[in-house]
């Protein structure tokens, strides 16, 4: 198995999102130690925000190939302005590419080609933004996230979210345990 895990938050350290990836990968890891990994920092060394030049790079050669190895995607997409962080959306120009990710069918239909993939995102928010909440309505990165992976055909998406991080130094540290219980129940499904 091939596992390309990318970090998008420029927290560094300090890093919500960086944790939960880390623990997915050592989770993943350990259900398979013949496993290879591949990582890519998106905030350390960001891809170049897409113009019609960065399109066809050699950069963005290897983003798409990259994704297209794997097997497993593991993304770390903390809330930021209520969407992804901007190296992440780089990131998705670079692989949500006609002809290769997905297709557009003789009816015009757009058709995903990556479906072999499972892909596993940690998202972090300060606040509370889920179903029911008074701001549900401004989450716009599981929302995102799974209307991009869904286009181009992945329909193994899985979500571990640790929200109210902001909050509270108890919500922030029961938040981050009951992501990691989560975590805990993806070794099964690993291999």
């Amino acid at each position: 198995m091939t596992i390309l895990h990318l970090d998008s938050a420029i927290t560094g350290e300090a890093s919500a999102s960086r944790e939960l990836t880390a623990a997915i990968v050592r989770e993943l890891t350990a259900a398979d130690p013949q496993a290879r990994v591949v990582y890519r920092d998106l905030a350390a060394a960001p891809i170049e925000h897409l113009t019609l030049p960065a399109f066809a790079s050699e950069e963005s050669q290897s983003a798409l190939a990259e994704f297209k190895a794997a097997d497993t995607v593991v993304i770390g997409a903390p809330m930021y302005n209520f969407g992804v962080p901007s190296q992440l959306k780089a990131w998705i120009d670079r692989i949500a590419i006609a002809g290769e990710t997905f297709r557009y069918t003789e009816t015009g239909a757009a058709e995903g080609l990556s479906g072999d993939k499972r892909v596993i995102v940690a998202v972090a928010r300060g606040e509370l933004y889920g179903e029911g909440s008074g701001q549900a309505a401004f989450e716009h990165v599981e929302s995102y996230l799974r209307a991009v992976f869904a286009f181009i055909g992945v329909t193994d998406l899985r979500f571990i979210v640790a929200e109210g991080l902001k909050v509270s130094e108890t919500a922030q540290a029961e938040a981050i345990a009951g992501a990691h219980r989560d975590i805990s129940r993806l070794a099964p499904l690993a291999a």
